[in-house]
């Protein structure tokens, strides 16, 4: 049997061997910081980018239709609205068909024409009148006026009769873009073909260099009157044999229309008091030489058609397709506008600060006619007319008068 004993001295020996193979874990260093970065003087001074603030949220565009109450409408219990009822009653040939206009058509033939408080009630029984703003709020705007204007001329060139008025040229094409877009209702795009291709329709500049050979539907006497006739759309040329006919719009070139008027102030030739239609012919007949340069400023171009003149009193179509009613019809854009629709104006009188505040209605259209609160005011044929028309940019306010029922059922 092996004894498991061992002697003292035998341990002591072991213990120091054992003591002799064990380490010591050594002492970790600890990192040490390290220097700061030194960065190098600045040139010059330290420019800190500002902050932009955030943009504030879009502001909803103002509502186009306010309704308000008869009572707010300046003026309204004081028109003589026996004046404005044949007007309406013009509209109402044109509107009766319409689902939101039948009933209050058909309302207006049982009322009594000649009883100004008749018609009253049945305005404000059957319509609400709302106040126009435009997208930015603004609840008035330009009120211009317009006119039918008076030539003389001849069917065939000759004599002081040298500046013609064109029909509509075969080459010109329509393209009624709501047949292709119909959220684009009411826009038409015109041109020509260049091979198979459509491309814009000459520029009066063009028209005027290249003439329409052919296309003459007469010939005036007055190349200023001439280009002013485009601007009121329609008018009537006494003829050499006696004859008076009435010439009315019947196309356009497709080109925008840019007022001659505002030229002349951009130019400095014209302050904006001076741009009516009287200081219009003024400065042309002081600089003749520049009379072609001023009007091609204008692009848009008209062509017209001969209409007979059986009643002399009856003013011309407008763009409803009924007769104009002297000071109780007006262009609007009928992007904003319905066209034929009853609408309130307060303005005042050309060049004045006299009210002027009566029942209109928006029976015609016009190439400078752009925006909600806007329209041309129609002064009719002879006396003061021209005059009237020419000085009239008045700031206005509108209230459109809408169906009650429809109204009701939005």
């Amino acid at each position: 049997m092996i004894s498991t004993r061992r002697s003292v001295p035998a341990l002591l020996t072991l213990a120091a061997l054992l003591a002799a193979c064990t380490t010591t874990p050594q002492q970790q260093p600890q990192p040490q910081p390290k220097p700061p970065v030194q960065l190098p003087p600045p040139v010059g001074p330290v420019t800190v980018p500002p902050t932009t603030p955030p943009a504030p949220p879009a502001q909803p565009p103002a509502p186009l239709f306010t309704p308000v109450s008869f009572e707010v409408l300046p003026g309204w219990q004081q028109d003589d609205l026996r004046q404005a009822w044949p007007a309406f009653q013009a509209s109402c040939r044109a509107l009766a068909a319409k689902a939101d206009w039948k009933s209050v058509c058909a309302a207006s033939k049982t009322v009594d024409a000649a009883d100004g408080s008749a018609i009253r009630r049945y305005f404000e029984t059957n319509f609400v009148p709302n106040l126009v703003r435009a997208a930015d709020g603004a609840d008035s705007g330009l009120i211009t006026g317009y006119y039918e204007p008076f030539l003389r001329g001849a069917r065939k060139r000759g004599g002081a009769n040298q500046t013609p008025l064109y029909k509509v040229p075969d080459d010109l094409i329509t393209v009624d873009l709501a047949s292709v877009y119909p959220a684009l209702k009411g826009m038409r795009l015109r041109g020509r073909l260049s091979g198979k291709t459509v491309v814009p329709y000459n520029s009066r500049a063009e028209i005027e260099r290249a003439r329409l050979p052919g296309k003459e539907l007469v010939w005036v006497d007055d190349p200023v009157e001439a280009f002013f006739l485009e601007v009121q759309g329609s008018g009537r040329v006494q003829l050499d044999d006696g004859e008076t006919v009435r010439i009315a719009y019947a196309d356009q070139n497709g080109h925008p229309y840019k007022a001659i008027g505002r030229w002349l102030v951009e130019q400095g030739e014209l302050t904006s008091g001076e741009a009516t239609a009287q200081g219009i012919k003024a400065w042309i007949a002081a600089h003749p030489e520049r009379r072609q340069e001023l009007f091609n400023v204008n692009p848009s171009y008209i062509f017209f058609r001969e209409e007979r003149l059986p009643d002399p009193g009856v003013g011309p179509k407008g763009a409803l397709g009924v007769p104009l009613t002297p000071t109780r019809s007006v262009a609007v854009d009928p992007s904003f506008l319905p066209l034929g629709a009853p609408i309130f104006l307060a303005t005042t009188e050309p060049a004045s600060t006299a009210p002027l505040q009566r029942l209109v209605m928006g029976q015609d259209t016009g190439g400078a006619i752009r925006g909600a609160v806007r329209a041309d005011f129609f002064f009719g044929f002879g006396g003061q007319a021209p005059d009237n028309a020419g000085r009239m940019k008045q700031r206005g306010q509108l209230w459109v008068l809408l169906p009650r029922a429809a109204v009701a059922a939005r």
